[in-house]
C-alpha cells in the first residue's frame, strides 16, 4: 500500500519506491515472525490509519498534491497570461514608437531646413557685419580729421580772441600815453594834445575787424556740424540698421522612449520574484515527500503509545460493553451483588458496544470535528481545482478567439501636394509629407505573436486527489468504528489486563449510580426540609 502510494500519488521513481517498499516490508516481515510483540504493535498501528493521524497523513498527501499539481499549472497559467499582456504592451509601445518616428521625421526635415537658412543667413550676416565694419572704420578715420579740425578751429578762435581781442585796449592805451607826454612837453599848448582823440576812433574799427575775423573758425564749426557730420551719422545710422536682424527658433519636441528594461522582461521580472517566493515552499514539500516514510514510524510510535496507556491507565478508551463485560455482570448477579446492566438512557450516551453503530459521547464528538475539517479542507481544495479549470477554460476560449491576425490600415488615403521651389516650398512639402507617412502605415491589433499557449490541468492528477479526498471522507465517517479493533486487538493479546479494566469500568458504572442517588437524595432532603415536612416522611424518602 506505501509503495503504490508513494509510486502513483508522490510520483516517485520506480525504484525508489520498490527499495523503499522492500526494506520495509523484510524489516516488518522479519520482526512479526520472530517477536510477538512485533507482531501486536503492526497489527495496533493498522487501525491507527483511520484515525487522526492517519487523517493527517492523507491531508498533508493531498495538500502537496493540490500544491504540486493544480497550483503549479494555475501560476504557470497566470504567467503566461502575464507574459502576453507584457508581449501586447510591448507591440503597442514598439508600434507607437514607429509612429512616433514616422511623424517625428517631417519636423526633424523641417527643422534641418529652418538650420540651413539661419546658417546661411549667419553667413550674409558675417559679411554685412564685415562690410559695415570697414565703413565704419572709415567714418571713424574722417571723424578723427574732422574731430582734429574741429579741435584746431575752436584753438584757432580762442587764440585769434586772445591775441586780436586786446589790440584795442593796447590801442587805447598808447593814445592816453601819447596825450600824458603831449601834455607834459606842451604845458602852455596842451589844448593841442587833445587832438588825440580823434584818432581813438581807429581804434574801435581795429578791435571790430578783429572781432569779425575771429568768428570765422565758429561759422566753420556750425557748417561742418549741419551740413557735413549730422548727415553722415545719420546716413551711418541708416545703413546699420537695414543689416540689423534676428533669427530665433523654438523647438518643443521631446519623445522620450528610452528604458532599462522592456515590459516583457519586467514581468519576466516579476514573475521571476514569484516564483523565488514560492520555491522553499515547492522545496518544503518536495522533502515531505522523500520523508513520507517517517509517518509510518509515527503510526508505530502511536501503536506503541496505545499499548502503553492500555497497560497502565484503567480509564484510558475503556467504554465499550463488550461480552465479557455482560458475563461479568451476569456472574455479580448469581452471586447477589450489584449489576449495572441494563444500562439507563445516560449510560448508554456514554457507553457502547464494540459493534454498535451509535456512538459514543467522545466519539460523537471527534467525529464532529473530523468532518468540519474534512469540509474546510475539501473548499479549500476545489476552490485550486475549479480556479485552475477556469482559468483553462478561460485562457482557452481567449486563445481560440483572438488566434487570427488582424492589421488596422487607413480605410482611405489623400496625396497632398506642394508645387514651388525655394526654401518655403520645401518646409511645406516636408510638411504635407507627415500625412503620407501616417497614411501608409499600419497597426497590428491582434498578433500571434502574443498568443496565449494555457496548459492543460492534469486529469489524473485530479482524480488522485479525488480519490484522497475520498479515503479521507471515509476516514471522518467510518474511522471512529475501525479505531475500535485497537482495543480488541490488545484484549486479544493481553486478556488479564483486559478482565481488570471490565472490573474497573463495571465499579465505575456502578459507583457513579449510587454517587449519583446519594446526590439526588441530598437534594430531596435539603428541598423537603426547606418545605417543612414530617420527619417520617424525610425517613421514607431517605430509604
Amino acid at each position: 500500500i506505501y509503495g503504490a502510494l508513494v509510486l502513483l500519488v508522490q510520483g516517485h521513481s520506480v525504484w525508489y519506491c520498490l527499495s523503499v517498499t522492500v526494506i520495509m516490508g523484510a524489516g516488518m516481515g522479519l520482526g512479526m515472525a520472530f517477536s510477538m510483540k512485533t507482531r501486536m504493535i503492526v497489527l495496533l498501528a493498522l487501525p491507527h490509519f483511520f484515525t487522526r493521524e492517519g487523517k493527517m497523513l492523507i491531508m498533508m498527501l493531498a495538500l502537496c498534491l493540490t500544491v504540486q499539481g493544480p497550483g503549479t499549472n494555475l501560476l504557470h497559467n497566470v504567467s503566461q497570461v502575464a507574459k502576453a499582456l507584457s508581449c501586447g504592451a510591448e507591440l503597442a509601445q514598439n508600434q507607437t514608437a514607429e509612429r512616433l518616428q514616422r511623424a517625428k521625421e517631417p519636423l526633424l526635415n523641417l527643422q534641418q531646413k529652418i538650420k540651413e537658412i539661419g546658417q546661411n543667413a549667419k553667413v550674409v550676416a558675417d559679411r554685412v557685419r564685415k562690410f559695415v565694419c570697414s565703413i565704419i572704420n572709415s567714418t571713424r578715420h574722417v571723424a578723427r580729421a574732422l574731430r582734429n579740425v574741429w579741435l584746431w578751429l575752436a584753438k584757432a578762435g580762442y587764440i585769434c580772441n586772445r591775441d586780436l581781442g586786446s589790440p584795442h585796449s593796447s590801442c587805447m592805451r598808447y593814445m592816453d600815453k601819447a596825450k600824458d607826454r603831449c601834455e607834459r612837453a606842451l604845458p602852455l599848448l596842451f589844448h593841442i594834445c587833445y587832438l588825440v582823440h580823434g584818432f581813438k576812433v581807429l581804434c574801435t574799427m581795429m578791435s571790430t575787424f578783429g572781432a569779425m575775423f575771429c568768428s570765422i573758425p565758429m561759422y566753420i564749426q556750425l557748417f561742418i556740424r549741419t551740413n557735413i557730420a549730422a548727415p553722415l551719422t545719420d546716413a551711418l545710422n541708416r545703413v546699420r540698421a537695414e543689416f540689423e536682424f534676428n533669427i530665433s527658433v523654438v523647438h518643443h519636441f521631446s519623445v522620450n522612449l528610452n528604458a532599462s528594461k522592456s515590459l516583457g522582461e519586467v514581468s519576466a521580472d516579476m514573475m521571476e520574484a514569484v516564483r523565488r517566493h514560492m520555491e522553499p515552499y515547492h522545496h518544503i514539500l518536495e522533502y515531505f515527500s522523500y520523508l513520507s516514510v517517517l509517518a509510518i514510524l509515527f503510526l508505530y510510535y502511536q501503536a506503541i503509545r496505545y499499548r502503553h496507556r492500555y497497560l497502565q491507565d484503567d480509564t484510558f478508551d475503556n467504554v465499550y460493553i463488550t461480552r465479557h463485560f455482560v458475563e461479568l455482570d451476569l456472574r455479580c448477579a448469581e452471586a447477589g451483588k450489584p449489576t449495572v446492566l441494563p444500562l439507563s438512557a445516560r449510560e448508554r450516551g456514554r457507553y457502547v458496544p464494540p459493534g454498535a453503530l451509535w456512538l459514543s459521547k467522545t466519539e460523537r464528538r471527534q467525529y464532529s470535528l473530523q468532518l468540519f475539517a474534512f469540509l474546510r479542507h475539501v473548499m479549500l481544495g476545489f476552490s485550486i481545482l475549479l480556479a485552475d479549470y477556469s482559468i483553462f477554460w478561460l485562457l482557452d476560449l481567449l486563445r481560440h478567439q483572438l488566434s487570427a491576425e488582424i492589421i488596422a490600415r487607413a480605410p482611405s488615403t489623400m496625396t497632398i501636394s506642394v508645387n514651388g521651389t525655394g526654401y518655403t516650398s520645401e518646409i511645406f512639402q516636408d510638411l504635407v509629407s507627415a500625412f503620407n507617412a501616417l497614411q501608409e502605415g499600419k497597426v497590428s491589433v491582434l498578433s500571434p505573436v502574443c498568443l496565449i499557449e494555457p496548459v492543460e490541468p492534469d486529469h489524473n492528477t485530479h482524480i488522485t486527489i479525488g480519490v484522497l479526498y475520498g479515503v479521507w471522507l471515509f476516514i471522518a465517517v467510518f474511522g471512529s468504528y475501525m479505531a475500535r479493533l485497537r482495543r480488541a486487538v490488545c484484549a486479544a493479546y493481553f486478556p488479564s489486563r483486559e478482565q481488570e479494566r471490565l472490573v474497573f469500568l463495571h465499579n465505575i458504572i456502578r459507583a457513579r449510580r449510587e454517587w449519583m442517588l446519594f446526590a439526588l437524595s441530598r437534594v430531596g432532603t435539603q428541598r423537603l426540609a426547606d418545605t417543612g415536612k414530617s420527619r417520617l416522611f424525610l425517613m421514607l424518602i431517605s430509604r
